[in-house]
């Protein structure tokens, strides 16, 4: 096992281990954020654990024509049911997504530092939010980390049925009118795989990112 000392590094992520964790330790600095997302790379941990970063093989992505959109989920859409905004409540988002129990869960990865970091990434222009409200209240969102051609989805928070597939599909029809190559997704869950996304080798996701950087 790697472990982080001070210095900005990450070995590359064909030495992670067959569970999927790359290195333990560093800090959630934006510099070495911004460093692992460029690199494949994503933090997950739990809180009062050792911050532990991971690059899993195979990777979850969405192709983006490969989306899938229901026909319920359309007529959902096409009744504007909500409101959807870009960016506007990051922290917001990010604290639901903090909040939300989650089958199977105990508790969250998403950690106070956690948020601090991630909200000044969300200063800097790099990390990003979607908002799905209701009546003028917050019901659903998700967040990422925004490299440019690829967008790096983190977690999505959903308080009344659809809200989060409503963040999703909209991301994704804004990434598609950006020309952006892909949503990723990190790992598998079958929600993710019942909109479309699918597990890529990590190789083929790396080729990707890094011709996106």
């Amino acid at each position: 096992m790697f472990y982080l000392s001070k210095e900005l590094y990450f070995p590359p992520v064909s030495e992670t281990k067959s569970h999927g964790i790359i290195a333990i330790g560093g800090d959630l600095s934006s510099n070495r954020l911004l460093l692992a997302y460029k690199s494949g790379i994503f933090p997950w941990f739990e809180d009062g654990e050792p911050i532990t970063w991971w690059s899993p093989n195979p990777r979850m992505v969405l192709f983006l024509d490969e989306l899938v959109i229901s026909k319920s989920m359309r007529n959902i859409l096409n009744r504007n049911t909500f409101a959807v905004t870009f960016n506007q409540n990051f922290r917001d988002v990010m604290a639901n997504c903090q909040q939300i129990k989650r089958d199977g869960q105990n508790g969250t990865w998403i950690t106070n530092d956690m948020i601090e970091a991630y909200c000044k990434l969300n200063e800097m222009g790099v990390a990003k939010s979607i908002e799905v409200w209701q009546n003028d209240e917050l019901v659903g969102g998700l967040y990422g980390i925004d490299l440019g051609n690829v967008f790096c989805g983190e977690s999505m928070f959903s308080k009344v049925s659809n809200a989060s597939k409503v963040a999703f599909v909209t991301l994704v029809k804004q990434l598609q009118r950006n020309n952006y190559k892909l949503l990723d997704c990190q790992v598998y869950n079958p929600h993710l795989e019942s909109l479309g996304c699918r597990e890529i080798d990590r190789s083929d996701f790396m080729k990707i990112l890094q011709n996106s950087n």
